[in-house]
């Protein structure tokens, strides 16, 4: 994904990212993506619904506190900047399939 690298924006967003502690994390399943657009909000906070992430937790679009995986492919390439492949595991809960017909 080169052209990131060329959007304006993107040093900043590097610098902010980069700056602190930061929670990461890979979710999968059946939907995921789409769930999680919905728990985070927006991508512009004073846009987000109240009850997301990004709705009661943020105000300012390059401070909007959590980013998500907008696409698979997007997702693929961000999980191979965060994570080796030694660092993931997979993980069920115990209800898992109460909750899921797949």
């Amino acid at each position: 994904m080169e052209y990131i690298e060329k959007d304006p924006f993107f040093g900043d967003l590097v610098d902010f990212i980069s700056s602190g502690p930061v929670v990461a994390m890979v979710w999968e399943g059946e939907g995921v993506i789409l769930s999680a657009r919905k728990l985070i909000g927006a991508t512009k906070p004073l846009e987000a619904e109240p009850g997301t992430i990004r709705g009661d937790l943020a105000i300012d679009i390059g401070r909007n506190i959590i980013h998500g995986s907008d696409g698979e492919d997007t997702a693929k390439f961000e999980i191979d900047l965060w994570f080796n492949e030694e660092e993931l595991c997979e993980w069920e809960t115990s209800d898992s399939k109460w909750r899921s017909e797949n």
